[in-house]
């Protein structure tokens, strides 16, 4: 079986020649391109509660259809009871077929169970990428309701290789997640 997710198709066939028109590129190599998407969550009750990181990174690794791995801390902070190594949070990395199947399930099945949507914010980091807070687990179909003894928020972000954040605002905007006030030409 060779599946190949429809936004990777989409990419290809109608996405590419879009950008290319729109910045006037004159290589299909010069297209900007959805590199990675890594999923972060940190979890800083996880110093008195251990039982919480394992719950985490079961629910990060069901969301991403990949194992997620623990994040640990790198120095000691006394006020917090937080020594170093100690497990803080869980992140995962997607990249190809994963990426692209993972990024259809947030745009068609998660984004739209948030509460009162009404679009995300278009505000990149200068070179391009895009990161998109999500304040509860709970909006992902694999995640059961019933079974969630703590709501926990994590950080999606958008690795492109487009140098402006013009180019990486267009990219992410054909691909279809839904930004705020934001008119399709």
């Amino acid at each position: 079986m060779d599946y190949k997710p429809q936004l990777k198709e989409r990419y290809n066939k109608e996405i590419v020649p879009a950008l290319k028109k729109e910045f006037k590129y004159k290589t299909v190599m010069q297209v900007p391109r959805l590199q990675k998407i890594v999923i972060n969550q940190g979890v800083g009750a996880a110093v008195a509660d251990k039982k919480l990181i394992e719950t985490a990174q079961a629910e990060l690794t069901a969301i991403a259809g990949q194992k997620a791995v623990q994040t640990v801390s790198r120095k000691d902070i006394s006020n917090f009871k937080l020594r170093r190594d100690m497990p803080i949070g869980v992140r995962v990395t997607l990249r190809r077929e994963r990426m692209y199947e993972f990024l259809e399930r947030l745009i068609a099945a998660a984004l739209p169970r948030i509460r009162d949507f009404r679009g995300v914010s278009g505000k990149l980091d200068g070179r391009g990428n895009y990161t998109l807070g999500i304040s509860e687990q709970i909006i992902f179909p694999e995640i059961d309701i019933d079974k969630i003894n703590k709501i926990l928020g994590m950080e999606i972000t958008f690795v492109t290789t487009a140098d402006t954040d013009e180019e990486g605002f267009a990219l992410l905007r054909e691909f279809g997640i839904p930004f705020k006030n934001v008119k399709k030409n």
